[in-house]
């Protein structure tokens, strides 16, 4: 190599990419604060009581299990898989906890066996799809039936109840002198905690190689199939974990606790920007998605919308978390192109944004019929 070409080299390595003004605007975090900012405004104007600071502290309780199930569910997707029985390892570990309490064994002892219990249903559905090799939406969706079929094997038609009042803390509880939930709390020390793994370790780096490129993962010599079970293990902690919570905050407990949770969790995972396919994405993103869809949740709530028609808005949400997190690669990109991929994945983001408008508007002026009538 000459001396010329050696200099224009190290000119190439060291000079900084120069990227358009507008892309740094662009990053799906912006996308994600400006859709809270308008969730706001626009509640705000719809009800009086929005914006009241007990009312959305209380309503941010409502909201903490799903968050805590979140997190892991943010390294599971990194990595290309996704978990759909967190919600029924929720509801078979409360359970658990409950048949104990009902059979005399102190509350923080069986809150400590729910505990394991969860951490043995994430170890089984890591072992059986990294060691077997079973894709994870076969194996969670098996589980997730299995699991919640426990939680009904081990109350029937009964609830747990008549927890002391130091166990409901945790899930009723305020910091002492503010409105600020302890679930909030945790769920905030949580989300530091996984973020900090995810984004300045270096097993936070195996994930979004592992997303990218599992084989190049594998010839490098890290053992995937470990780090399969000990996210998977952690997913079930913090799904048993979130089952306390939301247990505590009920005051009981039945089997059916915690039902279609998944659906949110995964919605608000991807509406973050996390990619379904793997690789890509931010916890920053995720908790930022989840205050959007529990703000939602709350602004329909105040409105009398019913937890069904709530449901089909998230599934909504969940078709635009996947077609929208593309919209700033496609204008942040100079040399992007309005080639027909472009043009249809556009169009089909404007329709569900216009059946997403326009079911929102509906659902309303249905509930309001019905209070006028």
């Amino acid at each position: 190599m000459t001396t010329s070409e050696k200099s224009a080299s190290a000119f190439i390595s060291l000079a900084p990419l120069r990227r358009p003004f507008l892309s740094k605007f662009l990053r799906w975090e912006w996308f994600l604060v400006a859709l809270i900012a308008l969730v706001v405004i626009v509640n705000s104007r719809l009800s009086p009581y929005f914006l009241d600071v007990q009312n959305l502290f209380r309503a941010s309780s409502d909201f903490m299990e799903m968050g805590l199930m979140m997190l892991p569910m943010v390294l599971i997707i990194l990595t290309g898989n996704v978990d759909l029985a967190v919600a029924s390892t929720l509801g078979m570990t409360a359970s658990f906890m409950g048949l104990l309490f009902n059979n005399g064994l102190n509350i923080w002892l069986a809150a400590g066996a729910a505990l394991l219990l969860g951490v043995a249903a994430g170890f089984l559905n890591g072992y059986l799809i990294s060691r077997l090799k079973v894709p994870a939406l076969v194996i969670t969706l098996g589980t997730y039936a299995f699991y919640r079929g426990m939680a009904y094997v081990m109350l029937g038609d009964q609830a747990a109840r008549g927890y002391p009042a130091s166990f409901t803390y945790i899930g009723q509880g305020t910091i002492p002198g503010t409105p600020i939930p302890f679930s909030m709390v945790l769920f905030l020390v949580m989300a530091v905690i996984f973020g900090l793994v995810l984004h300045k370790t270096a097993f936070g780096r195996y994930l979004y190689a592992i997303g990218n490129n599992q084989e190049a993962v594998i010839y490098s010599g890290i053992s995937v199939p470990r780090v399969k079970v000990i996210i998977f293990l952690v997913s079930g902690l913090m799904s048993s974990l979130a089952g306390l919570v939301l247990a505590a905050r009920f005051g009981s407990t039945r089997p059916d606790i915690g039902g279609g949770l998944e659906l949110a969790v995964i919605t608000a995972t991807v509406l973050g920007g996390v990619d379904i396919n793997g690789g890509k994405g931010s916890m920053i993103g995720a908790v930022l998605a989840l205050l959007l869809v529990g703000l939602m949740r709350f602004g329909m709530g105040l409105m009398n919308i019913q937890g069904q028609v709530q449901s089909i808005a998230i599934g909504l949400m969940l078709i635009l978390s996947i077609l929208l997190p593309n919209l700033p690669q496609i204008f942040g990109d100079q040399r992007s192109r309005w080639n027909r991929r472009t043009l249809m994945l556009l169009a089909v983001a404007a329709i569900v944004v216009i059946a997403f408008v326009w079911f929102f508007s509906w659902s309303r002026a249905t509930v309001f019929a019905l209070q006028g009538a």
